[in-house]
């Protein structure tokens, strides 16, 4: 599938993005192994999330929806799970794999995980190897990549664990199998990352302490049934607020976008360029803060991009990409390699399409050094990457021809609707099979 963008256009309106994928796959896997009958609402109907809705449903999870974003789970409890038929397919989603992972360490069955192109050169040596020290036995296949077999029937034991990298995937794995563990478990991060495992698990019930880069929790806990209200994406915003921030005559609401201080890199990357972004109704939703978010046209201006920023912003950078290809002056971004293994490798992707289009784009070892200026259109290869092609469907508001961008499908993985809002607030952008 290709996305014809074409030049021109303004973003104007007020729309809800889809929900939060990372809440959403959190979702069903603590409600899964919860007591009682959790109930979701703004569930990302996504093919990530619904690849880790079909693993707990192998695992003999009963699961109905999703409806309307509706999702109703009846857990089995913390030691209810069953072993699958066959090997459970991950499709696309590297969160599905490395969360599972954990959770999977502790069980008494074997399973393995296996994914699509894409995911199968994704890294998966980072989770196996907290999981071994815990004692899990854990199989890759070579280069530690998928697909990835856990052995059942280990004991696992807790494990104080720094993390060399800032990823909240490693993270979250190596907490939800301490669970399951003997004692108490401990993750370091080197860098603040998204801290949606530990607010969730605390809402089912499951006592986690957190103390400045540290979390904590001992095994054994149970956890209860709660209903969940998922916030709008902010890595799906973020395209929307990227489009509102370059169009000229742009001015855009959008609802209930989750605001998680883990997550508002985002925020704070477009304020500083310039950006007009304005946020009202700010409230909490089971332990999430949310709040609308207005973005009115501004000129932006390039920036050093603060390092402490590039973890709180990790998914967007393929956007804010664009954004500074639209801003007057240099922009630099470092420390940011944990882009070059992503669904493709953003870093190099982004900058080989900026510069087809004209725009003076260096990739770097770690970021990237991009000079604002004109636009052109030309043809651009997402690499089946979903946050790739939105991006460039982004730069046609200020491109001067059409961007005809190809192997979009991979869009349906977060956003399955977003050509239908796009084209809603004032974008133009035809699909072509």
């Amino acid at each position: 599938m290709e996305f014809l963008a074409q030049p021109g256009g303004t973003v104007n309106g007020t729309v809800r993005v889809p929900g939060d994928k990372s809440i959403s796959h959190r979702s069903i896997m603590f409600g899964a192994i919860a007591d009682g009958t959790t109930t979701v609402e703004g569930f990302l109907e996504g093919e990530d999330a619904l690849s880790t809705l079909k693993a707990f449903q192998a695992m003999g999870v009963e699961i109905e929806g999703p409806d309307a974003g509706r999702v109703t789970i009846h857990g089995v409890g913390r030691d209810g799970l069953q072993a699958p038929a066959g090997e459970l397919y991950m499709g696309n989603s590297g969160t599905s794999m490395r969360l599972l992972a954990g959770l999977l360490a502790g069980q008494p069955f074997d399973v393995t995980m296996t994914g699509d192109l894409s995911l199968s050169k994704r890294p998966m040596e980072r989770v196996a190897a907290p999981l071994r020290e815990m004692g899990a036995v854990v199989e890759t296949a070579e280069g530690g990549r998928p697909p990835l077999t856990l052995r059942g029937g280990q004991r696992l034991k807790a494990i104080d664990y720094v993390l060399p990298m800032a990823s909240a995937q490693v993270k979250s794995c190596v907490l939800l199998a301490g669970m399951y563990a003997e004692g108490e478990t401990r993750t370091t991060e080197p860098a603040p990352t998204r801290d949606h495992s530990e607010r969730m698990l605390k809402g089912f019930g499951y006592p986690v302490a957190v103390s400045g880069a540290t979390a904590t929790l001992s095994g054994g806990h149970r956890l209860k049934a709660v209903h969940i209200d998922v916030p709008a994406d902010i890595s799906s915003a973020a395209f929307f607020m990227v489009a509102a921030s370059i169009a000229p005559g742009a001015d855009l609401t959008l609802q209930h976008v989750g605001i998680n201080p883990t997550r508002v890199g985002i925020i704070n990357i477009l304020r500083e360029m310039g950006g007009d972004i304005t946020l009202s109704n700010e409230r909490e939703v089971g332990g999430e803060p949310v709040a609308d978010i207005r973005v009115r046209y501004a000129p932006l201006k390039g920036i050093d991009i603060p390092e402490e920023q590039v973890p709180l912003a990790i998914d967007e950078f393929p956007v804010l990409f664009v954004a500074a290809a639209c801003a007057e002056g240099r922009t630099v971004l470092r420390g940011a390699e944990e882009l070059r293994v992503k669904e493709s490798d953003r870093i190099q992707v982004m900058a080989d399409g900026l510069v087809s289009l004209g725009v003076n784009a260096q990739a770097t070892p770690d970021g990237i050094i991009i000079d604002g200026g004109p636009i052109g259109g030309g043809r651009v290869n997402s690499h089946h990457d979903h946050r790739i092609a939105m991006s460039f469907s982004v730069a046609a508001l200020r491109a001067s021809d059409t961007i005809h961008i190809e192997d979009c499908d991979n869009v349906a993985t977060s956003f399955p609707n977003f050509v239908e809002l796009a084209t809603q607030v004032g974008m133009r952008i035809e699909v072509c099979k």
